[in-house]
């Protein structure tokens, strides 16, 4: 019973920080194609941050709750967890300097996660400043910093579909540029693989993720040292 309730209480702790994460990182993606001449997005109405549009049962329920399960059957706590939403449509065509531009919206995602980490932090040291010591609350806002740090270090991996490979793409000179691209309808798989067997956690999220948590540390020391 223990173990079950402990699973429940898991499983509400992220569910708030999963949505919001995957809803705003997609709903980035559209603000920004939209900004930069694409409102491809935001005529299928997915500039919004209504999870309902976003939702993709595979990406943004079943792989998230079988990694929260699968770590506390296994380890008793959360490791690598990440998810995705259904794609926002971009048109590169419509973009007004479609190269540069494209980096800009593969950007944003990983971006809005960076944001709501902070956000989190914030809402944890209110909390703590506020005298609120509920643990599942003080729970979620760190889980919240946990799963935007994650998806922020994930996705900037330097494979497409991976915004990190779309951003590369952006970068690199022509030739290698369109031989990277060519990858994408394998990449999501190359990244499974990579994943599975520990080496993008070894090489890529732990490096990213320890500089990440450094960088929101120092940005809300501030705050909590005046709340705290």
């Amino acid at each position: 019973m223990d173990s079950l309730t402990n699973i429940i209480q898991t499983i509400a702790v992220y569910a708030l920080p999963v949505l919001f994460a995957i809803t705003a990182h997609e709903a980035a993606h559209g603000f920004m194609a939209q900004k930069l001449g694409d409102n491809t997005a935001a005529m299928l109405g997915r500039v919004t941050l209504n999870p309902v549009k976003h939702i993709d049962p595979i990406g943004t329920i079943a792989i998230p709750l079988a990694l929260v399960l699968m770590a506390l059957i296994t380890q008793g706590q959360v490791g690598l967890l990440f998810g995705y939403a259904k794609p926002v449509p971009v048109r590169v065509d419509r973009l007004k300097n479609p190269r540069s531009d494209m980096i800009w919206v593969a950007l944003a995602g990983p971006l809005s996660n960076l944001a709501q980490a902070l956000i989190w932090g914030v809402l944890y040291y209110l909390l703590l400043g506020m005298g609120v010591t509920e643990p599942f609350f003080t729970a979620m806002c760190q889980g919240g910093v946990t799963v935007n740090a994650m998806l922020f270090a994930f996705n900037l991996f330097p494979l497409p579909p991976l915004d990190g490979g779309r951003v590369l793409v952006g970068l690199l000179p022509p030739g290698p540029a369109l031989a990277l691209a060519r990858l994408e309808p394998y990449g999501f798989f190359i990244v499974m693989g990579l994943a599975i067997s520990g080496v993008i956690g070894a090489i890529w999220m732990s490096p990213l993720m320890n500089l990440t948590f450094a960088v929101i540390k120092t940005i809300l020391s501030p705050l909590q040292a005046l709340l705290t």
